[in-house]
């Protein structure tokens, strides 16, 4: 997954949130529902975001390869900082 795919998962999770606390469903329809429109609001950032770069923000990386990336990110500024 690439930053963007992260970021993109915590603002529909955040959204779904958000939009819980204030319908406040209470079957697991309406938990469906909630759970669909909070990815819709991931779903319309990402395609904005898509029209403005003409790039997919899907990419084929998982999860793995980002950490290694993130971890040599961090390695590396530790080592400069020595």
């Amino acid at each position: 997954m690439s930053t963007t795919e992260i970021i993109l998962n915590m603002l529909a999770e955040t959204s779904t949130k958000d939009i819980s606390k204030v319908s406040k469903p209470e079957t697991f329809e309406e938990n469906i529902e909630v759970a669909r429109r909070g990815g819709n609001v991931a779903g319309i950032a990402k395609q904005a975001l898509e029209a403005e770069t003409g790039k997919p923000v899907i990419t084929s990386q998982n999860a793995a390869q980002l950490n290694a990336v993130v971890t040599g990110m961090i390695e590396g500024v530790v080592d400069a900082e020595e």
